[in-house]
Protein backbone atom coordinates (compact mmCIF):
# COMPACT_ATOMS: atom_id res chain seq x y z
CA UNK A 1 0.00 0.00 0.00
CA UNK A 2 1.45 3.36 -1.06
CA UNK A 3 0.68 6.20 1.36
CA UNK A 4 3.01 8.90 0.04
CA UNK A 5 3.40 10.74 -3.25
CA UNK A 6 6.48 11.57 -5.29
CA UNK A 7 7.71 15.08 -6.07
CA UNK A 8 6.24 14.69 -9.58
CA UNK A 9 2.92 13.69 -8.05
CA UNK A 10 2.92 16.77 -5.84
CA UNK A 11 3.71 18.93 -8.87
CA UNK A 12 0.68 17.38 -10.55
CA UNK A 13 -1.35 18.23 -7.44
CA UNK A 14 -0.35 21.89 -7.81
CA UNK A 15 -1.39 21.83 -11.47
CA UNK A 16 -4.82 20.44 -10.58
CA UNK A 17 -5.35 22.86 -7.70
CA UNK A 18 -4.27 25.87 -9.78
CA UNK A 19 -6.58 24.98 -12.66
CA UNK A 20 -9.55 24.48 -10.35
CA UNK A 21 -8.84 27.76 -8.59
CA UNK A 22 -8.71 29.56 -11.94
CA UNK A 23 -11.91 28.00 -13.28
CA UNK A 24 -14.27 27.55 -10.32
CA UNK A 25 -15.15 31.22 -10.40
CA UNK A 26 -17.22 33.71 -12.40
CA UNK A 27 -20.08 31.76 -14.03
CA UNK A 28 -19.14 28.64 -12.04
CA UNK A 29 -18.75 30.28 -8.64
CA UNK A 30 -22.30 29.44 -7.54
CA UNK A 31 -21.94 25.71 -8.16
CA UNK A 32 -18.99 25.13 -5.83
CA UNK A 33 -19.89 22.41 -3.32
CA UNK A 34 -23.27 21.90 -5.05
CA UNK A 35 -24.81 18.95 -6.81
CA UNK A 36 -23.58 16.22 -4.49
CA UNK A 37 -25.67 13.48 -2.84
CA UNK A 38 -29.07 14.84 -1.88
CA UNK A 39 -28.42 17.97 -3.95
CA UNK A 40 -28.18 16.44 -7.41
CA UNK A 41 -31.25 18.23 -8.74
CA UNK A 42 -29.64 21.66 -8.41
CA UNK A 43 -27.71 23.56 -11.10
CA UNK A 44 -28.06 20.81 -13.71
CA UNK A 45 -27.46 23.01 -16.76
CA UNK A 46 -24.56 24.80 -15.08
CA UNK A 47 -22.98 21.50 -14.10
CA UNK A 48 -23.31 20.24 -17.68
CA UNK A 49 -21.53 23.39 -18.82
CA UNK A 50 -18.89 22.68 -16.19
CA UNK A 51 -18.33 19.25 -17.76
CA UNK A 52 -17.51 20.97 -21.03
CA UNK A 53 -15.08 23.28 -19.20
CA UNK A 54 -13.41 20.28 -17.60
CA UNK A 55 -13.15 18.63 -21.02
CA UNK A 56 -11.56 21.73 -22.51
CA UNK A 57 -8.88 21.52 -19.83
CA UNK A 58 -8.47 17.75 -20.38
CA UNK A 59 -9.72 17.02 -16.87
CA UNK A 60 -12.42 14.53 -17.82
CA UNK A 61 -11.56 10.84 -18.03
CA UNK A 62 -7.99 11.41 -16.88
CA UNK A 63 -7.41 7.71 -16.20
CA UNK A 64 -8.33 6.70 -19.73
CA UNK A 65 -5.50 5.97 -22.19
CA UNK A 66 -4.35 8.92 -24.26
CA UNK A 67 -5.51 7.14 -27.41
CA UNK A 68 -9.07 7.82 -26.23
CA UNK A 69 -8.46 11.37 -25.07
CA UNK A 70 -7.45 10.67 -21.49
CA UNK A 71 -4.21 11.54 -19.74
CA UNK A 72 -3.25 7.93 -18.92
CA UNK A 73 -2.93 9.24 -15.36
CA UNK A 74 -1.41 6.91 -12.81
CA UNK A 75 -3.44 5.67 -9.86
CA UNK A 76 -1.64 8.20 -7.69
CA UNK A 77 -2.48 11.05 -10.05
CA UNK A 78 -6.11 9.99 -10.24
CA UNK A 79 -6.28 9.94 -6.44
CA UNK A 80 -4.76 13.43 -6.36
CA UNK A 81 -7.23 14.77 -8.91
CA UNK A 82 -10.26 13.49 -7.00
CA UNK A 83 -8.89 14.78 -3.71
CA UNK A 84 -8.15 18.25 -5.05
CA UNK A 85 -11.45 18.39 -6.91
CA UNK A 86 -13.35 17.76 -3.69
CA UNK A 87 -11.09 20.09 -1.71
CA UNK A 88 -11.74 22.94 -4.17
CA UNK A 89 -15.51 22.43 -3.95
CA UNK A 90 -15.90 20.99 -7.43
CA UNK A 91 -19.62 20.41 -8.10
CA UNK A 92 -21.20 16.98 -8.34
CA UNK A 93 -20.17 15.54 -11.69
CA UNK A 94 -22.94 15.20 -14.25
CA UNK A 95 -20.49 13.06 -16.22
CA UNK A 96 -19.58 10.81 -13.32
CA UNK A 97 -21.27 7.65 -14.59
CA UNK A 98 -19.93 8.03 -18.11
CA UNK A 99 -16.43 8.96 -16.96
CA UNK A 100 -15.92 6.39 -14.21
CA UNK A 101 -18.34 3.56 -15.07
CA UNK A 102 -19.39 3.43 -18.73
CA UNK A 103 -16.00 4.45 -20.08
CA UNK A 104 -13.81 2.02 -18.12
CA UNK A 105 -16.32 -0.77 -18.79
CA UNK A 106 -16.14 -0.19 -22.55
CA UNK A 107 -12.35 0.05 -22.39
CA UNK A 108 -12.26 -3.34 -20.65
CA UNK A 109 -15.07 -5.21 -22.43
CA UNK A 110 -16.27 -3.14 -25.40
CA UNK A 111 -15.56 -3.49 -29.10
CA UNK A 112 -13.46 -0.96 -31.00
CA UNK A 113 -16.65 0.24 -32.71
CA UNK A 114 -18.36 0.81 -29.36
CA UNK A 115 -15.37 2.72 -28.05
CA UNK A 116 -15.27 4.94 -31.14
CA UNK A 117 -19.00 5.61 -30.92
CA UNK A 118 -19.44 6.26 -27.21
CA UNK A 119 -16.13 7.33 -25.63
CA UNK A 120 -15.48 10.68 -27.41
CA UNK A 121 -18.82 12.29 -26.38
CA UNK A 122 -18.21 11.24 -22.76
CA UNK A 123 -14.70 12.66 -22.86
CA UNK A 124 -15.96 15.92 -24.40
CA UNK A 125 -18.58 16.37 -21.67
CA UNK A 126 -21.54 16.35 -24.06
CA UNK A 127 -23.10 12.89 -23.45
CA UNK A 128 -24.47 11.88 -20.07
CA UNK A 129 -25.21 8.38 -18.80
CA UNK A 130 -27.37 6.70 -16.19
CA UNK A 131 -27.35 3.20 -14.73
CA UNK A 132 -30.09 0.66 -15.48
CA UNK A 133 -29.56 -2.06 -12.90
CA UNK A 134 -32.17 -2.01 -10.09
CA UNK A 135 -35.76 -3.12 -10.70
CA UNK A 136 -38.80 -3.58 -8.49
CA UNK A 137 -37.96 -6.88 -6.82
CA UNK A 138 -34.35 -6.81 -8.01
CA UNK A 139 -32.44 -4.19 -6.07
CA UNK A 140 -29.84 -5.64 -3.76
CA UNK A 141 -30.57 -9.02 -5.35
CA UNK A 142 -29.56 -7.86 -8.80
CA UNK A 143 -29.58 -11.37 -10.31
CA UNK A 144 -33.39 -11.43 -9.99
CA UNK A 145 -33.90 -8.96 -12.84
CA UNK A 146 -36.79 -9.48 -15.26
CA UNK A 147 -36.17 -6.86 -17.95
CA UNK A 148 -35.79 -8.80 -21.19
CA UNK A 149 -34.06 -8.18 -24.50
CA UNK A 150 -35.10 -9.93 -27.70
CA UNK A 151 -33.15 -9.71 -30.94
CA UNK A 152 -35.09 -9.04 -34.12
CA UNK A 153 -34.20 -11.74 -36.62
CA UNK A 154 -34.46 -9.37 -39.58
CA UNK A 155 -32.80 -6.14 -38.46
CA UNK A 156 -30.61 -7.59 -35.72
CA UNK A 157 -31.75 -4.84 -33.37
CA UNK A 158 -32.40 -5.63 -29.75
CA UNK A 159 -35.84 -4.78 -28.33
CA UNK A 160 -35.89 -4.19 -24.60
CA UNK A 161 -38.97 -4.46 -22.40
CA UNK A 162 -39.15 -3.98 -18.65
CA UNK A 163 -38.69 -1.47 -15.84
CA UNK A 164 -35.74 0.00 -13.99
CA UNK A 165 -36.06 2.04 -10.81
CA UNK A 166 -34.00 4.43 -8.65
CA UNK A 167 -32.24 5.51 -11.83
CA UNK A 168 -30.29 8.60 -10.79
CA UNK A 169 -30.66 11.59 -13.13
CA UNK A 170 -32.12 9.51 -15.96
CA UNK A 171 -34.31 12.49 -16.86
CA UNK A 172 -31.13 14.52 -17.47
CA UNK A 173 -29.24 11.77 -19.29
CA UNK A 174 -28.77 10.81 -22.93
CA UNK A 175 -28.00 7.11 -22.50
CA UNK A 176 -28.44 4.29 -20.01
CA UNK A 177 -26.64 0.97 -19.77
CA UNK A 178 -29.17 -1.77 -19.14
CA UNK A 179 -28.75 -5.23 -17.69
CA UNK A 180 -31.44 -7.42 -19.29
CA UNK A 181 -32.27 -11.07 -19.74
CA UNK A 182 -31.57 -12.43 -23.23
CA UNK A 183 -32.55 -16.04 -22.47
CA UNK A 184 -36.13 -16.39 -21.26
CA UNK A 185 -35.39 -19.82 -19.80
CA UNK A 186 -32.43 -18.58 -17.76
CA UNK A 187 -32.39 -17.61 -14.11
CA UNK A 188 -30.22 -15.68 -11.69
CA UNK A 189 -26.94 -14.44 -13.20
CA UNK A 190 -27.13 -16.67 -16.28
CA UNK A 191 -28.46 -15.56 -19.66
CA UNK A 192 -28.00 -11.80 -19.25
CA UNK A 193 -26.86 -9.08 -21.64
CA UNK A 194 -25.37 -5.65 -21.06
CA UNK A 195 -26.87 -3.07 -23.44
CA UNK A 196 -26.16 0.55 -24.39
CA UNK A 197 -29.50 2.29 -24.88
CA UNK A 198 -30.43 5.80 -26.03
CA UNK A 199 -33.04 7.37 -23.77
CA UNK A 200 -34.49 9.78 -26.32
CA UNK A 201 -36.67 7.32 -28.23
CA UNK A 202 -40.38 6.39 -28.33
CA UNK A 203 -39.95 3.14 -26.41
CA UNK A 204 -38.64 4.82 -23.25
CA UNK A 205 -40.72 6.53 -20.56
CA UNK A 206 -39.00 8.28 -17.65
CA UNK A 207 -41.00 9.12 -14.52
CA UNK A 208 -39.23 11.10 -11.79
CA UNK A 209 -39.82 9.89 -8.22
CA UNK A 210 -40.81 12.95 -6.18
CA UNK A 211 -39.49 12.94 -2.63
CA UNK A 212 -40.72 14.58 0.57
CA UNK A 213 -38.71 17.69 -0.26
CA UNK A 214 -40.55 18.06 -3.59
CA UNK A 215 -37.40 17.30 -5.55
CA UNK A 216 -36.60 14.34 -7.75
CA UNK A 217 -33.19 13.01 -8.73
CA UNK A 218 -34.32 9.37 -8.95
CA UNK A 219 -36.54 7.94 -11.67
CA UNK A 220 -38.53 4.98 -12.82
CA UNK A 221 -37.62 4.09 -16.40
CA UNK A 222 -39.98 1.97 -18.50
CA UNK A 223 -38.87 0.18 -21.66
CA UNK A 224 -41.56 -0.85 -24.15
CA UNK A 225 -39.74 -2.38 -27.10
CA UNK A 226 -37.01 0.24 -26.80
CA UNK A 227 -34.36 -0.53 -29.39
CA UNK A 228 -30.62 -0.55 -29.64
CA UNK A 229 -28.47 -1.67 -32.53
CA UNK A 230 -27.17 -5.19 -32.88
CA UNK A 231 -23.66 -4.03 -31.95
CA UNK A 232 -24.81 -2.15 -28.82
CA UNK A 233 -24.52 -5.19 -26.61
CA UNK A 234 -21.24 -5.25 -24.67
CA UNK A 235 -19.69 -8.69 -24.96
CA UNK A 236 -21.71 -11.67 -26.17
CA UNK A 237 -25.29 -12.49 -25.17
CA UNK A 238 -24.94 -14.21 -21.81
CA UNK A 239 -21.90 -12.16 -20.76
CA UNK A 240 -24.01 -9.53 -19.02
CA UNK A 241 -23.26 -10.62 -15.47
CA UNK A 242 -19.50 -10.63 -16.06
CA UNK A 243 -19.64 -7.13 -17.56
CA UNK A 244 -21.97 -5.86 -14.84
CA UNK A 245 -19.70 -7.13 -12.07
CA UNK A 246 -16.69 -5.59 -13.78
CA UNK A 247 -18.52 -2.26 -13.79
CA UNK A 248 -19.23 -2.54 -10.06
CA UNK A 249 -15.51 -3.04 -9.56
CA UNK A 250 -14.87 0.30 -11.28
CA UNK A 251 -17.55 1.85 -9.05
CA UNK A 252 -15.36 1.00 -6.06
CA UNK A 253 -12.32 2.50 -7.76
CA UNK A 254 -10.31 5.69 -7.56
CA UNK A 255 -13.29 8.04 -7.34
CA UNK A 256 -13.91 6.69 -3.84
CA UNK A 257 -11.06 8.94 -2.71
CA UNK A 258 -12.95 11.93 -4.03
CA UNK A 259 -16.04 10.73 -2.17
CA UNK A 260 -14.00 10.73 1.01
CA UNK A 261 -12.88 14.31 0.46
CA UNK A 262 -16.57 15.25 0.29
CA UNK A 263 -17.02 13.41 3.57
CA UNK A 264 -14.14 15.44 5.00
CA UNK A 265 -15.84 18.67 3.90
CA UNK A 266 -19.03 17.57 5.67
CA UNK A 267 -17.12 16.69 8.83
CA UNK A 268 -15.30 20.03 8.74
CA UNK A 269 -18.66 21.84 8.55
CA UNK A 270 -19.96 19.85 11.52
CA UNK A 271 -16.86 20.77 13.53
CA UNK A 272 -17.21 24.42 12.57
CA UNK A 273 -20.81 24.55 13.76
CA UNK A 274 -20.00 22.60 16.95
CA UNK A 275 -17.38 25.20 17.84
CA UNK A 276 -19.71 28.09 16.97
CA UNK A 277 -22.75 26.93 18.94
CA UNK A 278 -20.90 25.36 21.88
CA UNK A 279 -21.78 21.74 21.06
CA UNK A 280 -18.05 20.94 21.05
CA UNK A 281 -18.03 21.39 24.83
CA UNK A 282 -20.16 18.26 25.17
CA UNK A 283 -17.77 15.33 25.85
CA UNK A 284 -20.02 12.91 23.97
CA UNK A 285 -20.03 15.15 20.88
CA UNK A 286 -16.25 15.52 21.05
CA UNK A 287 -15.84 11.74 21.27
CA UNK A 288 -18.13 11.17 18.27
CA UNK A 289 -16.25 13.78 16.23
CA UNK A 290 -12.99 12.01 17.08
CA UNK A 291 -14.49 8.66 16.07
CA UNK A 292 -15.70 10.16 12.77
CA UNK A 293 -12.19 11.49 12.08
CA UNK A 294 -10.59 8.12 12.84
CA UNK A 295 -13.16 6.29 10.72
CA UNK A 296 -12.52 8.55 7.74
CA UNK A 297 -8.76 8.00 7.96
CA UNK A 298 -9.31 4.24 8.16
CA UNK A 299 -11.53 4.46 5.10
CA UNK A 300 -8.83 6.25 3.14
CA UNK A 301 -6.11 3.74 3.96
CA UNK A 302 -8.33 0.82 3.00
CA UNK A 303 -9.14 2.56 -0.28
CA UNK A 304 -5.43 2.84 -1.02
CA UNK A 305 -5.15 -0.92 -0.47
CA UNK A 306 -8.08 -1.83 -2.67
CA UNK A 307 -6.88 0.16 -5.70
CA UNK A 308 -4.68 -2.79 -6.61
CA UNK A 309 -7.57 -4.51 -8.47
CA UNK A 310 -7.27 -5.56 -12.10
CA UNK A 311 -7.91 -3.40 -15.15
CA UNK A 312 -11.09 -5.41 -15.80
CA UNK A 313 -12.69 -4.03 -12.65
CA UNK A 314 -11.98 -7.16 -10.60
CA UNK A 315 -12.04 -6.44 -6.89
CA UNK A 316 -9.41 -7.12 -4.30
CA UNK A 317 -10.81 -8.68 -1.15
CA UNK A 318 -10.30 -5.38 0.67
CA UNK A 319 -12.79 -3.74 -1.69
CA UNK A 320 -15.58 -6.02 -0.53
CA UNK A 321 -15.90 -4.22 2.81
CA UNK A 322 -15.94 -0.69 1.39
CA UNK A 323 -19.69 -0.18 0.77
CA UNK A 324 -20.66 -1.56 4.18
CA UNK A 325 -18.03 0.55 5.92
CA UNK A 326 -18.61 3.91 4.27
CA UNK A 327 -22.41 3.73 4.29
CA UNK A 328 -22.52 2.94 8.01
CA UNK A 329 -19.95 5.64 8.75
CA UNK A 330 -21.84 8.22 6.69
CA UNK A 331 -25.17 7.36 8.30
CA UNK A 332 -23.59 7.95 11.71
CA UNK A 333 -22.17 11.26 10.46
CA UNK A 334 -25.70 12.34 9.57
CA UNK A 335 -26.83 11.57 13.10
CA UNK A 336 -23.89 13.53 14.48
CA UNK A 337 -24.77 16.50 12.27
CA UNK A 338 -28.30 16.70 13.65
CA UNK A 339 -27.11 16.38 17.25
CA UNK A 340 -24.62 19.20 16.70
CA UNK A 341 -27.31 21.40 15.15
CA UNK A 342 -29.57 20.78 18.15
CA UNK A 343 -33.26 19.86 18.53
CA UNK A 344 -34.47 22.94 16.64
CA UNK A 345 -32.96 21.44 13.47
CA UNK A 346 -35.77 18.87 13.50
CA UNK A 347 -38.41 21.59 13.08
CA UNK A 348 -39.44 23.04 9.73
CA UNK A 349 -42.49 25.24 9.65
CA UNK A 350 -44.14 24.06 6.43
CA UNK A 351 -43.50 23.02 2.86
CA UNK A 352 -41.84 23.55 0.50
CA UNK A 353 -39.05 22.23 2.67
CA UNK A 354 -35.85 24.20 2.31
CA UNK A 355 -33.18 22.22 4.12
CA UNK A 356 -29.73 23.36 5.10
CA UNK A 357 -26.77 21.22 4.06
CA UNK A 358 -26.58 19.20 7.26
CA UNK A 359 -30.32 18.54 7.39
CA UNK A 360 -30.11 17.32 3.81
CA UNK A 361 -27.06 15.23 4.77
CA UNK A 362 -29.00 13.55 7.58
CA UNK A 363 -31.98 12.66 5.41
CA UNK A 364 -29.89 11.43 2.49
CA UNK A 365 -27.64 9.24 4.63
CA UNK A 366 -30.69 7.28 5.80
CA UNK A 367 -30.62 5.68 2.35
CA UNK A 368 -26.86 5.02 2.25
CA UNK A 369 -27.19 1.60 3.88
CA UNK A 370 -29.95 0.58 1.43
CA UNK A 371 -29.06 1.63 -2.13
CA UNK A 372 -26.22 -0.06 -3.97
CA UNK A 373 -26.79 -3.20 -1.89
CA UNK A 374 -28.17 -3.16 1.64
CA UNK A 375 -25.89 -3.70 4.61
CA UNK A 376 -27.37 -7.19 4.99
CA UNK A 377 -26.52 -8.04 1.38
CA UNK A 378 -23.05 -6.55 1.79
CA UNK A 379 -22.38 -8.83 4.75
CA UNK A 380 -23.43 -11.82 2.67
CA UNK A 381 -21.05 -10.75 -0.11
CA UNK A 382 -18.18 -10.38 2.33
CA UNK A 383 -18.87 -13.79 3.84
CA UNK A 384 -19.36 -15.69 0.59
CA UNK A 385 -17.02 -13.96 -1.87
CA UNK A 386 -14.25 -12.53 0.28
CA UNK A 387 -14.09 -15.13 3.05
CA UNK A 388 -15.25 -18.17 1.09
CA UNK A 389 -17.88 -19.15 3.64
CA UNK A 390 -20.84 -21.39 2.69
CA UNK A 391 -23.53 -19.61 0.72
CA UNK A 392 -26.76 -18.57 2.36
CA UNK A 393 -29.50 -21.19 1.76
CA UNK A 394 -31.97 -20.11 -0.91
CA UNK A 395 -35.50 -21.24 -1.55
CA UNK A 396 -36.37 -23.47 -4.50
CA UNK A 397 -35.99 -21.68 -7.83
CA UNK A 398 -33.91 -18.83 -6.43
Amino acid sequence: MKLTFTAADEQFREEVADWLNDNLRDEFADIRYRGGPGDEHHFVDERKAWERRLAAGRWTCIGWPDTWGGRAASIEQQVIFHEEYARAGGPGRMGHIGDTLTGPTLLAFGSEEQKAKYLPPIRDGVAFWSQGYSEPGAGSDLAAIRTKAVQDETSGQWKITGQKVWTSLAHESDFVFVLARVDRESSRHHGLGFFLVALDQPGVTIRPITQLTGTAEFNEVYFDDAVCDADDIVGAPGDGWKVAMGLLGFERGVSTLGQQMLFQTELDEIIRIARANGASRDPDIRQRIAEAHIGLKTMRYNSMRMLSGGEDGSLSREAMIYKLYWSSWHRNLGKLAMDVLGPEAELIESGPYELNKLQSLFLFTRADTIYGGTNQIQRNLIAERALGMPKEPRGQGM
